[in-house]
């Protein structure tokens, strides 16, 4: 994957990160998280946490009430998630929180509805004042994202868009020109969640050729990726590899923050040094 670095606007923290893994030939390891999840409290300390133990960009999730794109382990976080009060408000309290010491790129994940109850344009400005650095809105189409990514780009922010197994190549090009920094291509076509396998037969690599092919930015993949050999084998063909749901079981048991916080190590070590 060539480097690349848009002349035409500041560096932000995303494209700074790229760049640098790129110059030392290093891939990423993006874990998601949902805020508040599994205890209240627990927000700011697990970014921290997960930092310190390799992590290189960081998604946080917006809780909803009807994740589409989201398996049952997704979907269970956001439900306490919003028991414990996560909202965009206290979400982007823990980001300016967060950002008081450290400069790790964070990204928010969610669905358009609560962006539009919110309101797009005081939305991506919050997220700016607080320090975020990209969004991630798995339901909204390209086609209709003209006023969302107008306001990022006034604001600095990077938009990513999804790439599926089924994408067209002409499309997985226009896709990687439209998203600011870099596409998320989802490794199968469902939901998320943690799986065994992926990608029978080959399926995964030819999808992941494809897309290495046709790519203009870098790109990351999630949904899926659950454990060690998943990272090698996604890194082999992508900048980045996503993990989540994985991660939110591994840590969903957890009755206090400090016990949420060694079992995300843990498991984020594993990933690395297995």
């Amino acid at each position: 994957m060539l480097e690349y670095i848009d002349l035409d606007r500041p560096i932000n923290r995303i494209a700074q990160l790229l760049a640098n893994l790129q110059r030392v030939g290093r891939k990423a390891l993006i874990p998601y998280i949902t805020p508040e999840f599994p205890v209240r409290g627990v927000t700011v300390p697990l970014l921290r946490a997960l930092e310190k133990s390799g992590a290189d960009m960081i998604e946080i999730g917006m809780p909803f009430s009807d994740p589409l794109a989201d398996g049952k382990t997704i979907q269970r976080s956001s439900e306490i998630a919003l028991r414990h009060g996560a909202t965009i408000p206290t979400i982007l309290s823990a980001v300016r929180e967060f950002r008081n010491e450290s400069e790790l790129p964070l990204l928010l994940m969610g669905y358009i509805n609560p962006v539009l109850q919110y309101g797009v344009e005081r939305f991506v400005t919050d997220c700016r004042n607080a320090g975020v650095d990209g969004l991630i809105i798995p339901d909204l189409p390209p086609e209709e994202a003209e006023s969302l990514r107008d306001h990022c780009a006034t604001a600095g922010l990077s938009n990513v868009f999804l790439i599926a197994p089924t994408t067209p190549d002409e499309r997985i090009t226009w896709i990687s020109e439209l998203s600011t920094d870099f596409s998320y291509c989802v490794s199968v076509t469902g939901v998320t969640g943690t799986r065994t396998s992926l990608g029978l037969n080959g399926s995964l690599d030819g999808f992941l050729k494809r897309v290495q092919m046709h790519s203009t930015k870098p790109f990351v993949v999630g949904f899926g990726i659950a454990q060690p050999e998943h990272v090698q084998r996604v890194w082999q063909w992508a900048d980045g590899a996503v993990v989540g749901s994985s991660l939110l079981e591994a840590i969903q048991a957890a009755q206090s923050v400090e016990s949420a916080l060694q079992q995300a190590s843990a498991f984020l070590e594993h990933l690395l040094h297995s």
